[in-house]
């Protein structure tokens, strides 16, 4: 392969060991978020285990996974597995970690355990952008998102999925007794006996179905906007549409399990004023946000 860019052998032995930040180039987004956390009292914006204890195991620091967390949200790496991947393979992880990879248990247990702390971070973030001078226009954009719950649209009820549910169960049941009807007829004895077994079988555990749909219809009365998750219970079912893929910078944020944005408006305006320090702000958002009062 001659007249070509030669690739160096992967068994070739270096006199002087290669350094990592070598491979990091100065203008890295890596060496912000590693400055930025760096600077940050952990333990005042209330992450746990910023103080090591004096017994057992010693654990990550913090800053650590917090960096991790900052690096998977700037590349949109949500999974705690890949998340882990990318700490054992991804060269700017590994400079931004010191070469530390942490287990995706350990990072999923420091997301859900860190919430106040994080979001503490993000106001603490927007507060060194408005010291930097970067938050001066007096407009914002306010659009919404939704994230998949853990819970399955098959764990999830309404009252039109119970009625859709309980219509499909009785046409099956129907059938069942239909096909029944039909073996009693046509069948010999001997092979009618199993076939008859295994229908009154299904026929049985259609009805437990229609029983237990039953018992979820009367559990939806007590729910505020008849909606039922068993696996999440905060989790709702929202209708999703296409998403861009622009990125955009977050100045304030909001949680909700509402499943539009009519309604949301005023309030995530109102933060993000306060978060920007500014009396008189301009929203823009889309229709979905429309409210007529």
């Amino acid at each position: 392969m001659k007249r070509f860019i030669e690739a160096q052998e992967r068994t070739q032995v270096s006199l002087l060991p290669a350094c990592l930040d070598d491979f990091i180039a100065q203008d890295n987004p890596v060496r912000v978020v590693d400055a930025f956390v760096e600077e940050l009292d952990l333990a005042e914006l209330g992450f746990d285990g910023a103080q090591p204890a004096e017994t057992g195991r010693p654990a990550y620091h913090p800053a650590v996974l917090l960096k991790i967390y900052i690096y998977g949200y700037l590349n949109q790496i949500q999974s705690s597995r890949r998340l882990e991947r990318e700490a054992q393979r991804n060269v700017d992880l590994m400079w931004l970690t010191g070469r530390l990879a942490p287990d995706f248990k350990t990072i999923a247990d420091f997301r859900h355990d860190n919430g106040a702390g994080v979001r503490n971070v993000c106001r603490r973030f927007v507060m060194l952008c408005r010291e930097l001078m970067l938050l001066t226009q007096g407009a914002v954009a306010v659009d919404s998102s939704k994230f998949k719950a853990v819970n399955s649209r098959d764990r999830n009820f309404t009252p039109g999925k119970i009625e859709r549910r309980k219509q499909q169960i009785e046409e099956s049941i129907q059938r069942y007794l239909s096909a029944l009807g039909t073996a009693d007829r046509t069948l010999p004895l001997l092979e009618f006996g199993p076939r008859y077994v295994h229908l009154q079988d299904k026929v049985r555990t259609l009805r437990q179905q229609m029983r237990r749909m039953d018992e979820i219809r009367e559990r939806l009365k007590s729910e505020p906007d008849e909606q039922l998750s068993l696996t999440d219970p905060d989790s709702r079912s929202m209708v999703s549409q296409a998403k861009g893929t622009e990125g955009v910078g977050i100045v304030a944020h909001e949680v909700t399990n509402v499943g539009s944005g009519r309604g949301q408006l005023t309030k995530t305006a109102a933060a993000a004023r306060e978060t920007m320090g500014r009396k008189k702000l301009r929203a823009y958002a889309n229709r979905g946000y429309f409210n007529s009062p």
